[in-house]
This record gives structure tokens, C-alpha cells and sequence, in this order.
């Protein structure tokens, strides 16, 4: 890896981390692209530069949050389930998920056509619900579709609005939950893999400038990606994604 590698792959992190379109699974396709091996070193970089496309949405979002305890509550409600899916099925995330790029190709292509006949249908419900309407049990429901993210190929922030959408959630509101969502999902999924791997990070002191680089990229970019995801679902459904 170089430092044009680790710009690229922030780029790609941070535009993709919020867009309904699978980050993990454009990481692992842009460092394909880029001829980098997947090893240890590679995988910890992916993990440690999702911080600062978290920061962009703490950034954006974190006060709204902090002073409303009603969406605290509901977004620490929707973070369990996943979190519970997640440590549960950790072994098999990283020695089976990640390892099988058939089983990612044929998700991230049929999440995709799951997105095509959402909108194509227009199934009869009513997007007008707003965050301040979303109930515990509902939040948990939400909980488990960004659980199906344990599989690269399925965009979490995708699985979010989908299950808010067919809620009655407006696409605005939907993909502000799925911001909101992923700061304590990837916070404790990222802290979680970086303690797993300490001994890389030690012991790996030229990776430590490529995150500081791809971490400040993917802050910049999550913030330009975010600002116009919420602009454009104002006019636009999710086909194209």
C-alpha cells in the first residue's frame, strides 16, 4: 500500500459508507481493482478509516441526537440487535462472509434488484412518517434489517431505509435514521476488530500514516456524500442505487 492507495480507498469509504450501496463490498472491489492482497494489515486499514466517515455524521447529526433522549433511545434500541447478530456470528463474518466473493456477488447483486422492485411496485404505503413517530418496537425491527449487513454485498444503510420505508418512513427521515444508526454500529463493530488486531496496528507503524490519510479523506468525503444523499431523496426514489 502508498499514500495514493490509501486517498483512493478513503474516497471510496467515505462516499459509499452512507450511500445505499455496500461500503464493505466497494472496499474489498477498489482494493481488487488497486492489486492490493487482502491480509491483516489491508483489513485493519478498511476498519480504522470507517472513523472518519463516522466523525462526519457526529459532526452533522450529533447535537440533534444528544439533546433528543426519545431518538437516543430508539437509535440505542435498533443498535442491539445488530450488535447481539454481530458478536454472535463474529467467527463466521470474518472466516466465511468475507472469505466467499461469490456469496457477496450474488447479495450485492440481489439487494440490488430487491431495491428495483421496492420502488417499481410502488408498494401502497404512505411515506409521510417522521423520526419523532418511530416506536421502540419498531427500532428493534430496524435492528434486525441492519443486521443483514453482516454480509458484504448488503449496504446496512440500504437494509435500514428499505425497513423504514416499508414502515411508512419517509426516504428523508429513513436515510437520516441510518446515519444516526451507524455512528454506534460501526463505532463498536470498528473499536471491536481494532482490539482483535492490536498486535497489527503495534507492530505496523508505516500503516499508521495511510490511516490518518484514508481516515481524513473518508471524513471529507462522507460529509460532501451525506449532504447530497439528503438533497437528493427530497425529489428522488432509490432506483438508482
Amino acid at each position: 500500500m502508498n499514500y495514493i492507495h490509501a486517498l483512493i480507498l478513503g474516497i471510496v469509504e467515505g462516499v459509499s459508507e452512507f450511500l445505499p450501496i455496500s461500503s464493505t463490498f466497494h472496499l474489498i472491489i477498489a482494493s481488487d481493482l488497486l492489486r492490493l492482497t487482502q491480509d491483516e494489515s489491508l483489513k485493519l486499514f478498511q476498519v480504522a478509516i470507517q472513523a472518519g466517515a463516522i466523525l462526519a455524521v457526529i459532526r452533522m447529526y450529533g447535537m440533534s441526537i444528544w439533546k433528543d433522549f426519545k431518538l437516543m433511545k430508539v437509535t440505542i434500541l435498533a443498535f442491539i440487535p445488530t450488535m447481539i447478530v454481530g458478536f454472535v456470528l463474529y467467527g463466521a463474518i470474518k472466516g466465511i462472509f468475507f472469505q466467499t466473493r461469490l456469496l457477496n456477488e450474488i447479495v450485492f447483486i440481489a439487494v440490488g434488484v430487491i431495491f428495483i422492485i421496492f420502488e417499481r411496485k410502488k408498494i401502497a404505503i404512505e411515506n409521510t412518517k417522521t423520526l419523532p413517530e418511530l416506536k421502540p418496537n419498531q427500532a428493534i425491527l430496524i435492528g434486525l434489517c441492519q443486521a443483514l449487513a453482516v454480509i458484504p454485498g448488503v449496504s446496512r444503510a440500504g437494509a435500514v431505509m428499505i425497513g423504514m420505508m416499508g414502515m411508512g418512513f419517509s426516504r428523508v427521515e429513513s436515510a437520516r435514521f441510518s446515519f444516526l444508526l451507524a455512528v454506534p454500529t460501526i463505532l463498536a463493530a470498528s473499536s471491536y476488530d481494532l482490539f482483535k488486531m492490536r498486535d497489527i496496528l503495534m507492530n505496523s507503524h508505516d500503516l499508521i500514516g495511510f490511516i490518518i490519510v484514508g481516515g481524513v479523506i473518508a471524513f471529507l468525503s462522507a460529509y460532501i456524500s451525506v449532504k447530497w444523499l439528503v438533497g437528493y431523496l427530497q425529489k428522488n426514489d432509490l432506483m438508482i442505487f
